[in-house]
């Protein structure tokens, strides 16, 4: 059975610990891994591993002995409890063992968990869970999460009085931060306001918050290739409380969509953060050519400005207001 967006966050919480089986796929493995952590701990509880009741089996591993998945579903551990076979990075080539094992699957055998990469509809994996009567199927995509989703996180975490406003700085984390760097600083919330009865405040999310200077760099300049002008301000916030200068800014700034441009033009060898690739070969799509040679326009003039002896605005706002000017171009029709 397909397990709806909408619905598979609170499946995750609380799984069906009578179900065969769970696939969990997805472009993006943190996210998957994130999903299928939380799944596995929900069904086993948190001593299930140290009592061996989760058999974890790479892929690669299946491929290579085809009897191993059906052993973990059968075999019975010394400790009593709710037991998992986990199946990790599976692919298409498995499915015709997954499909054995969940047709041999019985009541009191260990649920079958499987993830996998993102996965076109015609899968046989995924055709495999879609159709099964007592499995779930289910799809994680790249959006951040919800406010739903965070509020789940911080009661899991053990924190239930939030400030509203300290819940929108969370919330403008999450769009900003990778899935395992936001999890990471939700536990180190927790961790702070231990045996604090206080509600959490913004600024105390902020001390929690990772204080790479290049990682929020590289988030404003998303932030800004992409024409989300309403997401600048936030971001641009932080960076003054780390210290950043403004002429660092631009200096990144201009190295970033000299890179677009060159992307643009198919210029060939552009030097890249391999984790950013595939987001700035989308950018430099969406600006065009002659665009981005209006945005290093906008950059040039900006870093001048900045140097000049008779400058008197403030530098990081001088900065915010190109940023959003740039933010502003990417949006406008043409190029």
């Amino acid at each position: 059975m397909k397990l709806a967006a909408r619905d598979a966050n609170a499946y995750f919480a609380r799984p069906d610990p009578d179900k065969t089986g769970l696939l969990i796929y997805g472009e993006d493995a943190m996210r998957v891994a994130l999903k299928r952590q939380e799944v596995i701990a929900a069904l086993i509880g948190p001593e299930g591993e140290a009592e061996m009741r989760l058999a974890r089996i790479p892929g690669a591993d299946l491929r290579r002995d085809t009897a191993m998945l059906m052993d973990a579903i059968k075999a019975q551990g010394f400790f009593p409890g709710p037991r998992v076979a986990f199946v990790e990075e599976a692919t298409d080539g498995l499915a015709k063992v997954v499909g054995a094992a969940l047709a041999e699957w019985k009541p009191g055998d260990a649920q079958i968990v499987v993830t996998a990469g993102a996965l076109k509809p015609a899968s046989g994996l995924r055709k495999l869970f879609e159709a099964h009567k007592n499995a779930y199927a289910a799809a994680i995509y790249n959006d951040p999460p919800g406010r739903a989703e965070i509020e789940a996180d911080l009661a899991r975490a053990g924190l239930r009085e939030v400030d509203r406003s300290a819940m929108d700085a969370l919330t403008a984390l999450a769009r900003e931060l990778d899935p395992g760097d936001f999890r990471q600083t939700v536990e180190k919330v927790a961790l702070y306001k231990l045996d604090d009865p206080e509600p959490l405040t913004p600024a105390e999310v902020a001390l929690c918050a990772p204080t790479s200077t290049e990682a929020d760099v590289d988030a404003v300049l998303n932030v800004v290739a992409e024409g989300k002008s309403a997401e600048i301000g936030p971001v641009m916030a932080r960076l003054q409380a780390q210290g950043t200068n403004a002429v660092t800014l631009v200096i990144f700034g201009t190295r970033h969509f000299r890179a677009l441009h060159a992307i643009a033009c198919n210029a060939g060898n552009v030097r890249m953060n391999w984790k950013q690739r595939d987001r700035m070969m989308r950018q430099a799509q969406a600006w065009g050519m002659y665009k981005l040679e209006m945005a290093l326009d906008i950059l040039t003039d900006t870093d001048l400005q900045l140097r000049s002896a008779g400058q008197h605005a403030p530098a990081m706002a001088l900065v915010e207001r190109a940023l959003i000017r740039l933010a502003m171009l990417q949006r406008r029709q043409g190029g």
